[in-house]
């Protein structure tokens, strides 16, 4: 059966204060060090991600401090923010005036902060330093996104406080404004501003500041919190990093979304429809770790961040950091609509307009399948771009509907078929696919040519992208080429027995690789420094077994991906069901040697 919350267990590290759980043991462990600290104040320092609820914290340890003798003092550090009209203006060049774009910024947290935001934070603490009764011990808690660099290291105890992605776009779409901001449009311009501004500086700032805090704490459930030292928190991620493991999915709706999914992952009967999962799509999912009963949410970038090496290898790392650079998401289109024809990026202009690490290579693979579903892909031999443009442009204006399939080849999808989507190539999933898509990490940068004059499931248009994408199309993609060069046959690769792996999909410009292997009984591999991306596309089950140590294992389920880390070595994949199985793996292309990284710093 598909998990929605599937756990990873913490198999080999030695925790020193393990994993706490709930107000009353994050507040006890807090004032027990406070109670330790031979001061007349105590300054806690309560940081974190934007969205936590940090609210929920103070208002349970102001009673809890007092109760136990202390004077409670608590500032935010919004009050030494910048205005929301001050940080609109300063980051008006990320933000854009396009409605689903901006451009990445490169600035550290004291772009958020005004001039003096330091120097006045040092002026406050000294002048209760000065002004502190002998006999009452004060508690000094500064709290919120950039308290630890308000501060500049002068906290006696550090917390961090930590939410996920998708918690922050679910509260994105209630009533969570982005970071410092006084207004947003609507939830599609808060995404914009979290993806271009928000996200790449708080998120870089947690990555660097993390290990240097007191504890972790998972916010995600904001009535019952979970904490683990940093120490801890480091241990634990090394460990997983070694050992196959799935993220959390990511299910989201759409409004092209369709129905099968929500059977597969048992999802709400009044669920309108889900229309993506992602698992992985390194930056917006979040890995949970189970040590007995106690389950710790922690965001994949962190495992990134700390234990790249493990997780992905040395050649990729040097070609791209500690970036994952391989994406797993569903497509559910059955008894669902088309997705927009569409266009996405090339590396040079993804760079140099939206300073975005890595062009969106993508792939279809046709897991099911119902009537004549289509695909969409590449260019009918008698499009021209000008005929296009004035088509998609009299559409855009009007309102009316275009023909596309005048301008955009038609393809009948079957099962097991894999439609390659290099940058550049217009394409989209008709109705009525279950696509796995197999692609490289970046997923934002979708260029919409034509949407069939619908609106989104908020009532609003859906953002066009019709200049960005004709900058971007490669109108050689077109004809009788687009089946001998993107729908590629199954190559056979290596036989063990009954069972076989192919070849799917491998081009130069692709840097992923698509195979699949046809098992009966079991299948011997292993990672050679490069992590391998399994999804069961077909049958019951596998097992996943280190040949190693072959008590080492996990068991998936269909539909379901792993991620084998480049140090897990060899391993055995056994058919834990009645049928024969097939397993899509994927990885970094062989063929690709471009490296993303910037070597000069």
């Amino acid at each position: 059966m598909f998990e929605t919350r599937p756990l990873n267990p913490i198999r080999k590290a030695v925790l020193e204060q393990g994993i706490g759980q709930g107000f009353e043991e994050l507040l006890q462990r807090v004032i027990s060090n406070a109670q330790g600290i031979k001061s007349s104040i105590v300054t806690l320092v309560v940081d974190g991600t934007h969205g936590a609820d940090f609210q929920a914290l103070l208002m349970r340890l102001i009673p809890y401090a007092e109760e136990r003798g202390f004077r409670f003092v608590a500032a935010d550090v919004y009050g030494y923010l910048k205005s929301g009209v001050e940080l609109r203006e300063h980051f008006s060049a990320n933000i854009t005036d396009n409605r689903a774009f901006g451009y990445v910024s490169e600035e550290k947290i004291d772009a958020y902060f005004r001039s003096g935001a330091r120097r006045e934070w040092a002026e406050y603490a000294d002048g209760l330093t000065e002004s502190a009764e002998d006999r009452v011990r004060t508690l000094l808690v500064v709290f919120g996104p950039g308290a630890k660099w308000l501060c500049d290291g002068r906290g006696d105890i550090s917390l961090f406080l930590d939410v996920s992605r998708e918690y922050q776009e679910i509260a994105h779409k209630q009533e969570l404004l982005n970071f410092g901001m006084s207004w947003n449009a609507d939830a599609v311009e808060k995404y914009k501003i979290a993806y271009f501004v928000e996200w790449p500086i708080l998120e870089t700032y947690r990555k660097e500041r993390l290990p240097s805090f007191d504890v972790y704490v998972d916010m995600n459930n904001p009535v019952c919190p979970v904490l683990l030292t940093a120490r801890d928190l480091m241990a634990v991620i090394e460990d997983i990093a070694r050992f196959p493991l799935r993220v959390k999915p990511f299910l989201m709706p759409g409004v092209w979304g369709g129905q099968y999914l929500k059977k597969v992952a048992g999802l709400p009967e009044d669920m309108i429809n889900c229309a993506w999962s992602f698992e992985p799509i390194a930056p917006e999912n979040s890995v949970l770790v189970a040590k007995g009963e106690r389950v710790v949410e922690v965001p994949f970038l962190l495992v990134m961040a700390y234990s790249h090496l493990d997780l992905i290898g040395a050649r990729n790392v040097r070609l791209f950091g500690d970036y994952f650079p391989v994406r797993f998401d569903y497509l559910d289109t059955m008894d669902g609509d088309n997705l927009s024809c569409q266009v996405h990026p090339k590396q040079a202009y993804i760079r140099e307009q939206f300073n975005e690490f890595m062009e969106q290579q993508e792939s279809y693979y046709i897991m099911e399948k119902q009537g004549d579903a289509k695909v969409y892909l590449g260019l009918t031999e008698s499009c021209s771009p000008e005929s296009f443009r004035a088509a998609a442009d009299r559409s855009q204006t009007t309102g009316e509907p275009m023909a596309f399939t005048d301008y955009v080849q038609e393809w009948t999808s079957e099962k097991g078929d894999l439609f390659l989507i290099p940058t550049g190539t217009v394409h989209c999933s008709g109705k009525d696919n279950f696509v796995l898509e197999i692609s490289a990490t970046t997923w934002w940068f979708t260029f919409k040519i034509y949407d069939y004059v619908r609106k989104d499931l908020d009532g609003k248009p859906r953002p066009m992208n019709i200049q960005h994408a004709f900058d971007n199309i490669d109108f050689s993609r077109k004809g009788h080429g687009v089946r001998e060069q993107l729908i590629p046959r199954p190559i056979l690769l290596n036989q063990q027995g009954s069972n076989r792996e192919y070849v799917l999909g491998e081009r130069d410009d692709l840097l992923f690789y698509v195979n699949r292997i046809h098992l009966t009984d079991r299948w011997e591999d292993a990672t050679d420094d490069e992590f391998v991306l399994l999804n069961l596309v077909e049958g019951e089950c596998v097992r996943i077994v280190s040949l190693a140590d072959e008590s080492v294992f996990v068991e998936f389920s269909y539909a379901e991906s792993y991620i084998i880390p480049a140090s897990f070595g060899a391993y055995a994949i056994v058919n834990g069901g009645g049928q024969p199985c097939k397993l899509i793996k994927a990885g970094v292309s062989k063929r690709w040697e471009i490296s993303l990284v910037d070597t000069d710093g």
